[in-house]
């Protein structure tokens, strides 16, 4: 770090700061860097002890209007200002900040700090439980998974007390009675800032208040800080965009968030790409992808991720017995329609789409990617049927496409995988659930009742068939993936390439941790190492947590291991070229006609109906030839062509490893 030499004023530099209109209770307690020039530094009032930069440079703000860089028209009190920041027209004061390089402070009210400040870290967001409980202590690198641990595994309180130790011991380091403003750091027409700590060239315009917190903005991704937000007790991270009279209170807002027009949330924390504008959040924790657009949503008292709520979405916990306790999980990929209702305490399965107003305490966890329904006042689900949506393939594909984080430092580690032992775990357990529905009521029965809700017959024997083409289609991905690595030629490498390389992920129960998909046992592992104190930092949960993340792929293939047997009924160890070529058989079936069902949904999309308010004054001739302007031809849609081209992808790799498996079981015949 670069050390900056400071040294007294001279007379004549003191002459003619006077001279400029400028004043000073004590003028030996200013320092200036040794070339020092007073020229811009005119009608400011200096308090305290101050520290003064060379200001010898000109900027140009926006809409071309230039000026040079300085001190005009303010009161600067016990502050260091390094050289060609520009502070002009502050209307109060600013006291006790260090501001750095080329900073542009214009037409402020007033930047101070008072006393012994954390910046927000430490604060205590009451997430998920409006009544309490589940409090995480916000700080500047606090990522979704650590937060899950601390909202969520609290009967593991040793491993929570110690990780909120080292965070106590972080908010001590950082706290202090100065604040600081970057280098690059534009202020422009913003109200009061009070406690604030603000990072590298993050841009604030037209903020009307901030109190007790950190703007965590980098070079390579900055905040936006806009009109009229009023935000306290909070913490910003990296690449997030804050404005049009959003409300923030008590909150973490992690990298590339957008909270905008209009926005309210309180006691709560948003990770990784999450949206909300119109809408209010209460008391929520919403993992990375968390999407509200509209207003009359409500996000409140639950879990989300990659999910996108509906307008008018809303969830209740006030049944007003013992207060606001109850909480809801809306696991990663849900949607809600409009006007959607859900009353908590109710768990909503991953991928899976809720329509109308639910007033039972539904869970659909072990049914991933299904509807619930509301029909005549019941809940009706419809087990699987969104494996066979265009649209769940959709949001897969979008969510790599939109992270907008551009640090070097990420915070959350994200899984985007649609299958994944998460996802199939709760299919298997799904599929269960419904053969022994179908064997306990009869195959003839209309429809099966599980936890209040309905299932029809058609959707019951549907929901098996779907649950079970998707299970073999991740065993295959799986195994094929191996495969693809291999190097030799006999059944015996054959078998030591499909070894385990770890037992972790083995008959273990899968989680997802707000993003970041892995096996119970290893974070097992790392909670009794955080208990045991052999880690001693966050860094050191932080560095366990990305090694977690990378190794995932191994995990999965210990956990397929033990499923592939359950499934084909011969242990991966046994496996002969002619096992792996029935898999990928098997695989093969399941991956094209799934592809086929995405092609049938996607055709949907372009049926008669669905030109309707096409060629709004025209014939039919005219609509199909609008539609077509507007919408594109089913045959040449980006999205149809990627549904086919994944087809001959998958088949044309399919015929090649059963390719290679008869090679070699032709080498081994010539061979015996």
């Amino acid at each position: 770090m670069e050390i900056t030499t400071y040294r007294k004023l001279s007379n004549e530099e003191i002459g003619t700061l006077i001279v400029q209109g400028c004043s000073c209770e004590d003028w030996n307690l200013i320092e200036v860097v040794p070339n020092f020039l007073p020229d811009n530094v005119r009608f400011t009032k200096f308090s305290g002890t101050n520290k003064l930069g060379r200001f010898d440079e000109e900027i140009t703000l926006y809409g071309g209007v230039r000026m040079k860089t300085g001190i005009v028209h303010a009161h600067i009190h016990n502050c260091t200002i390094e050289d060609n920041a520009l502070i002009s027209s502050v209307k109060s004061y600013i006291a006790n900040y260090r501001i750095g390089k080329h900073v542009i402070i214009h037409n402020l009210n007033q930047l101070a700090v008072e006393g012994t400040t954390t910046f927000g870290n430490g604060i205590r967001v009451k997430v998920i439980n409006e009544s309490g409980g589940r409090e995480i202590p916000i700080y500047d690198h606090l990522s979704a998974h650590v937060a899950y641990i601390l909202a969520l595994y609290r009967h593991r309180m040793n491993a929570v007390n110690e990780i909120e130790r080292l965070i106590a011991d972080y908010v001590g380091f950082i706290s202090a009675t100065a604040g600081s403003v970057s280098n690059g750091v534009q202020l422009i027409n913003c109200g009061t800032l009070r406690n604030v700590k603000i990072g590298p060239y993050a841009i604030l315009e037209g903020v009307s208040k901030l109190d007790n917190g950190s703007i965590n903005s980098t070079a390579a991704d900055p905040v936006t800080i806009g009109q009229g937000a009023i935000l306290e007790n909070f913490i910003v991270c990296s690449g997030t965009r804050i404005t049009d009279s959003t409300l923030v209170s008590n909150c973490f807002i992690g990298q590339g968030c957008i909270l905008d027009k209009h926005y309210s949330a309180v006691e709560s924390v948003f990770f990784s790409n999450c949206q909300g504008l119109h809408g209010e959040a209460c008391s929520i924790f919403a993992g990375p992808y968390t999407v509200s657009h509209h207003k009359s949503s409500l996000l409140i008292a639950g879990l989300f991720s990659f999910m996108n709520a509906g307008s008018g979405s809303n969830q209740s916990n006030h049944l007003y017995k013992l207060g606001p306790i109850h909480q809801g999980v809306v696991e990663r990929g849900a949607k809600t329609t409009s006007d959607s209702y859900i009353l908590w305490p109710s768990r909503i399965g991953a991928f899976s789409l809720v329509l109308g107003r639910h007033y039972r305490h539904s869970d659909t966890t072990d049914f991933p990617f299904s509807y619930l329904i509301e029909e005549n006042n019941e809940s009706k689900l419809i087990p699987g049927v969104n494996l066979q949506s265009i649209g769940t393939i959709r949001d897969s594909q979008k969510w790599p496409k939109r992270d907008r984080r551009k640090d070097t430092n990420l915070l959350d580690s994200i899984n985007f995988n649609l299958l994944s032992p998460y996802t199939i775990q709760k299919m298997i357990n799904g599929r269960a659930i419904l053969l022994g529905l179908l064997h306990a009521s009869g195959e003839t029965a209309p429809h099966y009742t599980y936890k209040g809700m309905i299932i029809k017959n058609s959707a019951l024997l549907r929901g098996i068939e779907l649950y079970e083409k998707a299970i073999w289609k991740f065993l295959g991905n799986s195994l094929i993936s191996r495969i693809q690595c291999l190097k030799s030629d006999t059944p015996e490498e054959i078998r030591e390439a499909l070894k385990k390389d770890t037992p972790l992920g083995s008959n273990s129960r899968w989680l997802d941790l707000s993003g970041m998909i892995c096996p119970s046992d290893a974070v097992d592992q790392l909670l009794d190492s955080i208990e045991n104190k052999r880690i001693h930092s966050l860094e050191e949960v932080n560095a366990a947590i990305r090694a977690i993340h990378k190794n995932y792929y191994t995990y999965e293939w210990s956990w397929a291991v033990d499923v592939m047997q359950h499934f084909y009924f011969v242990p991966v160890a046994e496996f002969t070229p002619a096992d792996v070529i029935e898999v990928t058989k098997r695989w093969m079936k399941a991956v094209l006609e799934i592809d086929q069902l995405l092609y049938n949904d996607a055709k949907k999309e372009f049926s008669l109906i669905k030109q309707t308010g096409f060629g709004i004054d025209g014939d039919k001739i005219v609509r199909q030839l609008d539609f077509d302007e507007v919408r594109g031809e089913f045959e040449t849609h980006a999205e149809v062509n990627s549904i086919r081209e994944h087809m001959a992808k998958k088949e044309a790799l399919g015929n090649e490893v059963i390719a290679k498996m008869e090679k070699i079981q032709l080498f081994q015949t010539i061979k015996n």
